[in-house]
This record gives structure tokens, sequence and C-alpha cells, in this order.
């Protein structure tokens, strides 16, 4: 533990938390507090006063009662990939989860009771031994927390739904420090509003999740010219709806990194990308793929080979280490017309960096068969969910980054809903906030003033309590 320092506050709180404090306290001027500020997205910088490494969940609770009596803003930090940077605050307490990662499976049940401090990587590292899988993002490296709370999509969820639509149970540190476990039998409403309506309502420090069989899969990227993205995209638009449910596939605008894997003679060559996963074996995903294929011109790279499903989740992490510029914004979509294509096309063309991209990830399938009422998370007969993300390891590109970006999504944003997954957003504001979460929004508002009347928890994509 650390001495208090004089630029931290002194107190009696202090002391009795560093006390009570199992895992490590870390002050503005100690040793490693630059790395311990440090988050997955290198374009935030922000200087808390100190970061609390909790071992356990007594820990989180110490931190959060030491929040309250000391008046400072405090915020939460899983995996730390949270794109605005919301798991940093300046000049308050950071209340880090990163230590409490562990995992149990339970094979008969098929259910994995997972710590708030794991990745997804940390999960199916867990999983796979028994043939089973979560439903969970693309990367490995994606905190489980934050991509949960957010509602959570990726390979599995055309078949078995969002992440949301896998949770089981929480546990959850209130605002006033009491500890609670909520579920569809206990705290219902919490557990309503945790599953999409993001860190609003406590510290979720474990998770229980239903899990699935998924053992080798087939997937991949598909890669064709730009020039062919038109005719791709109108393909996948209509072959996508009458696809079976397992296979997951979204799309790419991008630009092929300089580097292995990739073939040189393809090195920077824009691009529309297929990267699909399908559970199963090659055979019967190719007979899915083939009406799609037949409307196409042939690839200029095709990655499609059988894989272990963790393999395939963190096929993207080489290209995507932490440490680089982001700046992101999403949108739900109903529809890819042929004049969103245009729109989508015109602005591709311009990416300032090779990492820059444009994703579409379906949220069809079993996501429709939740009402848009039964979880927080409403956008339930929406299409895809959109991201532009502006990438580049440089600093001194950020602003580059942010000007592509916001520019593509003003163009393509009138075909698209107003509301977007909320961990594709930054600080964007209560109306877009109020707009993502649509006819549930005031009833998180009373939920939000229920367990935190005080919005204690406000640096997130924050609802305020009604």
């Amino acid at each position: 533990m650390s001495p208090a320092h004089p630029t931290a506050t002194a107190s009696a709180a202090l002391e009795a938390f560093e006390t009570a404090l199992r895992g490590t306290l870390i002050h503005q001027g100690d040793d490693g507090y630059d790395d311990a500020r440090t988050i997955y997205n290198a374009m935030i910088d922000r200087r808390p006063r100190m970061i609390a490494y909790c071992s356990d969940v007594a820990d989180v609770m110490a931190a959060i009662r030491f929040g309250r009596a000391e008046g400072l803003p405090v915020a939460i930090r899983g995996g730390g990939h949270n794109g605005p940077g919301l798991s940093l605050v300046d000049d308050g307490l950071v209340i880090d989860l990163s230590q409490m990662n562990g995992v149990r499976v339970n094979p008969e049940a098929r259910t994995v009771a997972v710590e708030a401090g794991c990745t997804q990587g940390d999960v199916d590292h867990a999983t796979h031994p028994f043939g089973l899988a979560i439903v969970a993002g693309i990367v490995s490296t994606t905190g489980v927390a934050g991509l949960t709370l957010g509602g959570g999509h990726g390979y599995l969820t055309r078949k078995h739904g969002l992440v949301i639509d896998n949770l089981l149970e929480v546990d959850v540190v209130l605002a006033d420090g009491r500890f609670v476990t909520a579920s569809a039998d206990q705290h219902a409403d919490l557990f309503w509003a945790v599953r999409g309506g993001g860190g609003n309502f406590g510290v979720v420090t474990r998770f229980l999740f239903r899990s699935h069989p998924v053992g080798q899969v087939y997937g991949g990227p598909i890669f064709w010219k730009l020039e062919d993205a038109p005719q791709v995209m109108a393909a996948y638009r209509d072959w996508l709806p009458d696809a079976p449910e397992e296979m997951g596939a979204f799309l790419g605008l991008k630009t092929v990194p300089p580097a292995p894997p990739f073939p040189e003679a393809i090195h920077r060559e824009r691009i529309c990308a297929l990267i699909a996963g399908y559970p199963g074996e090659a055979e019967a995903a190719e007979a899915v793929l083939k009406p799609l294929r037949e409307r196409v011109p042939p690839p200029i790279m095709d990655g499609m080979t059988t894989m272990p499903y963790p393999a395939l989740q963190s096929l993207f992490d080489p290209l995507i280490p932490p440490g680089l510029q982001w700046y992101w914004k999403g949108d739900y979509v109903d529809e890819l017309s042929d004049e969103a294509i245009a729109v989508h096309l015109e602005h591709a063309a311009r990416a300032p960096s090779d990492l820059s991209l444009m994703h579409l990830y379906p949220i069809d399938g079993a996501v429709h068969r939740v009402g848009e009422t039964e979880t927080a998370w409403s956008a339930r007969n929406a299409r895809w969910s959109m991201v532009i993300a502006g990438i580049d390891p440089e600093p001194g590109k950020a602003e580059a980054l942010r000007r592509w970006a916001t520019a593509y999504w003003e163009a393509v944003h009138p075909f698209n809903r107003s509301g977007a997954y909320i961990n594709f957003m930054m600080e964007e504001g209560t109306e877009r906030i109020r707009a993502t979460y649509g006819v549930n929004y005031d009833r998180l508002r009373r939920i939000k003033a229920r367990y935190d009347p005080e919005n204690f928890f406000r640096v997130n994509q924050n609802i305020p309590p009604a």
C-alpha cells in the first residue's frame, strides 16, 4: 500500500481505506502511475487522483464507501476497452477490477461464472476445453463487463442472441456500498436495467452466463476490391436474412494491413470484407455461403478455414493491440439501401489510415425474438449495429481520425436510426442516450432513482435519476 501523498486526499477516510484494501492503491506521483492510467484507447489522457486495484468484492465495497465519503468522482474499469475512456476520470478515483479475473465453468449446467475483470480471452480459455462458449464480441482483449453491460454482440448472436440474452444472474455493489444479487427472481428491476443500461446502477462484480456447445468453427475473412463493394454489399444485405442463424457474418469496409498473413500483392488495397464464423463443418458452411458467392465477383483473398473458436475470437488481436488512437461513431441500421451503400463507399475511400474501418454487425435472428421492453437494450427489430472507427498508432493523426469518422457518420446517419449501441459511442450527450434507449429510457431513470438517487455512478453513458 502507498503512503498518503500531499496531493492525495488526506483524511481519516483515506487511512481507513488503505488499511481495508487488500489490493493496491496507486496515487499520482507513485511509480507505475502512468502505466496504471493507461487504457486501450491511447487518444484518452486522463489523470485520476488515485487508482484502486481491487482483489475482491470487499475491496469494491470499501472503494465505493471511500469515494462517497470524500465526494470523489468515481470511474469503474474492467477491461479498459471503453472507447470514450469512461473507465478513467480526472482528479477522481478509478475502481479497477482487472485482478478479479476468475472464471468457473459448470459443464453439466452449461453455465459460466465470470468475474468482472475478465477479458473475452480469459473466458474462451476456460470454456473451450469443455467444448463450450459464451456469446461475446470479436476481440479477445475486450472486457466482459463493459461488453455485457452495453448489450454485447458477436459471431454467435444470430443463433443465441445478445450477450445479455444469455445472462442469468449478476452480483452488484450498489452506490451505498451494499451487495446484492440480481436475477429474474430477485431485484428483477435491477437485473432488467443492467442488461443494456451500462454501468449506471452499480458495480457488477460477477456475471453468470448460459453457454453453448461450440468447438471447431469454419471462419475467417474474405476480401473483395472496393470497386466490387456495391455488388458485395447488396448481395450480403439480401443473403443474410435467409441464411441459417448459425452463420455469423459481418461486413467491413477496410484497408488490407501491410503485414502477414495478408499476401504482399494486396497490401494497402482498399477492400470490402466479409468476416464469418460458422460452428460446424466446412462443407456445411460453404453450402450456406454458396448463394452469396454466386452473386459476387471472385475475391482477392479467401481466408476461410477450420479453426478453434478462440482462434476466431482473437483473429484481430495482432492488428489492433492496446495503445492505438481510436475515435468511433455508431448507429443502429434498419435497411442498407443502394443510396446508403454509395455514401458508405464515398467515405470509406477517404479513410485516413490503414486501420480505419466501417463494420456492420448483424443483430437479427435470436435478437428479434426478445421484445424491445424485455431488457434495457431496446433496438430489437434493427438489422445491424454499425461502427465507424478512425484508428492509427500515431498521436499526430488524432484530429484527422476524428474528422473522418465524424464526417462519415454525419453523411450516413440520415439513413439510420437516431440511437446506437452504447459501446460504439463517444461522449455524445443526453439526446443520443435517450434515443438509444427509446421506450425504455424513462423506466431506466426510475430504476436509477431507486438504486442510485444521487447519480454517484455518473462517469459513464449516463442515465440521470428520475
